[in-house]
């Protein structure tokens, strides 16, 4: 059995992607901060005594991103060992003579687990800090123009949301589904009401307003209660834990 060197903590949720069991749950990691490259750049030099400065690594890993960004847009597959990244083509073709066509297909980017990070996997252990409290959760969205999930925002186009409890109701201010760029100072860009396609406790379908090329966190916030009688007195509010994107 490996030596345990690392501990997560997770809250189990209802799972609502399921049908088969009612009952079932899932497990989501409380995840306390997301860390930059500065971030690890400076723990590799406090904690794992790298033999150069924070800023010297945290220089040199954007240039190498950057660097595998653009390799990986002429079409080459990359193998750090820690992980692998390929370019892939979404979408279908009609006939052999049908061209790429960006209305219609998309190109993605796949990132997937390495040999070396598989390698440090039995060295988890994950404390369960049982059921999570009973408000709004996210558990997944898909963009319905390009099939992705918990990824990518096709502007003007269907949102599938589906998750726990995510049913905008309510009249309290900020009551709503909106979008919070990661880019551009935390700036907000609300659904219109009138957008909402499906309000359901566990799906709701939107449409994706008219966003800037950038990332965005999503967040639901409601006074839907399981008792249909009487809303929350205070509102919630469920913040979807991936990073979604609007490509250019």
């Amino acid at each position: 059995m490996a030596n345990i060197l690392h501990r997560i903590k997770a809250y189990l949720y209802d799972n609502p992607l399921t049908k088969e069991n009612p009952s079932d749950l899932v497990a989501r990691v409380d995840s306390e901060v997301s860390l930059s490259v500065k971030d690890i750049a400076e723990s590799a030099v406090l904690r794992g005594g790298a033999d150069v400065s924070a800023a010297a690594m945290e220089h040199a890993t954007n240039l190498w991103l950057k660097e595998m960004a653009y390799r990986l847009c002429d079409g080459f597959s990359i193998n750090t060992g820690w992980f692998t990244a390929s370019v892939h083509v979404r979408g279908t073709f009609d006939s052999p003579l049908e061209h790429f066509s960006p209305e219609k297909h998309r190109v993605l980017v796949e990132f997937q687990q390495g040999a070396e990070l598989r390698k440090e996997l039995p060295a988890i252990t994950v404390e369960i800090l049982g059921m999570a409290e009973a408000g709004a959760v996210i558990a997944q969205v898909t963009d319905m123009k390009t099939g992705s999930v918990d990824d990518l925002l096709t502007p003007g186009r269907n949102l599938k949301i589906t998750g726990h409890k995510i049913k905008v109701a309510g009249d309290e201010p900020g009551v709503g589904i909106l979008f919070r760029s990661e880019n551009y100072a935390g700036a907000t860009f609300p659904v219109d009401p009138a957008d909402i396609i499906i309000n359901n406790p566990s799906e709701v379908m939107i449409l994706i307003p008219d966003l800037a090329p950038a990332a965005y966190k999503l967040e639901i916030t409601t006074q839907f209660s399981n008792d249909q009688r009487h809303l929350l007195k205070q509102p919630r509010t469920a913040v979807f834990d991936r990073v979604l994107t609007v490509t250019k």
